[in-house]
């Protein structure tokens, strides 16, 4: 089995460690005996069609955003082409914001959005920084939990009809007061979730790997169980820091 990942802007769009969701997909696959290549894609690159079996993008400050803005809302026919054809995504701060409609900075410029999520960003006044912890159903009547760190001035604002992520059990989410966080279309995810994210929530990197499978193979296989210990009780620890801390408007 193989897996190609297309990752977007390593360079720009890597704060609070987002690359090290990279270093998980790695080493579960290869713990399962799965081959994995993973493409970065800059700002001269295309996103070739068929290619990527997962898609990620990290998070980045105001500036490094703009910096690649105007470049992935270019490439956004074919990042949205792809996760119609399968693929899987995952898009986190920065790049849960950019794959939106827009994002309008505190000094009223917009940054183009690639519209694969449907949802806006508005920055705002105060920042929604500290632990958070999302209750997810991403397969029915499967319910697990999401521990992670946030740290964004934008709200985030979804269209009516669109799908969250999950339900804010402790922090702020997407803006403070709708009680959800990030979004999903099909095998796409976003959210605000750093930390990073899957190391202390593996649950979520196997159901992307099989995703990215399913797109290669037609079907999401059954990946054999690792051995989680630390994984868990990484996310054991952050689920008490969320329920202890969270933030709150």
């Amino acid at each position: 089995m193989k897996v190609v990942i297309g990752h977007l802007y390593p360079d720009y769009l890597n704060i609070y460690a987002d690359r090290g969701n990279i270093a998980v997909f790695e080493r579960r696959a290869a713990w399962r005996g799965i081959e994995l290549d993973v493409e970065e894609i800059g700002t001269e690159d295309e996103v070739r069609a068929g290619a990527y079996d997962l898609l990620y993008i990290g998070g980045g400050q105001d500036r490094e955003q703009a910096l690649i803005a105007r470049d992935l809302a270019a490439k956004g026919e074919s990042i949205k082409g792809a996760v119609q054809a399968g693929a899987a995504l995952l898009a986190v701060c920065g790049g849960y914001q950019l794959l939106g409609q827009f994002y309008r900075d505190r000094s009223g410029a917009e940054l183009p959005g690639v519209g694969l999520f449907p949802l806006h960003t508005v920055a705002g006044e105060k920042r929604m920084i500290g632990d958070v912890l999302l209750e997810c159903e991403l397969e029915p009547g499967s319910k697990r939990t999401l521990a992670g760190f946030e740290n964004h001035a934008g709200r985030t604002y979804l269209d009516q009809g669109a799908e969250p992520l999950g339900r804010v059990v402790a922090g702020f989410g997407n803006d403070g007061e709708s009680g959800v966080e990030g979004c999903r279309v099909g095998r796409a995810l976003g959210t605000y979730l750093h930390g990073p994210l899957l190391p202390r929530n593996p649950w979520l990197a196997d159901w992307l790997l099989a995703q990215a499978l399913a797109h290669r193979l037609g079907e999401a296989p059954a990946l054999e169980a690792l051995p989680d210990e630390l994984e868990r009780e990484a996310h054991t620890v952050s689920t008490a820091r969320a329920r202890e801390r969270g933030g709150r408007l």
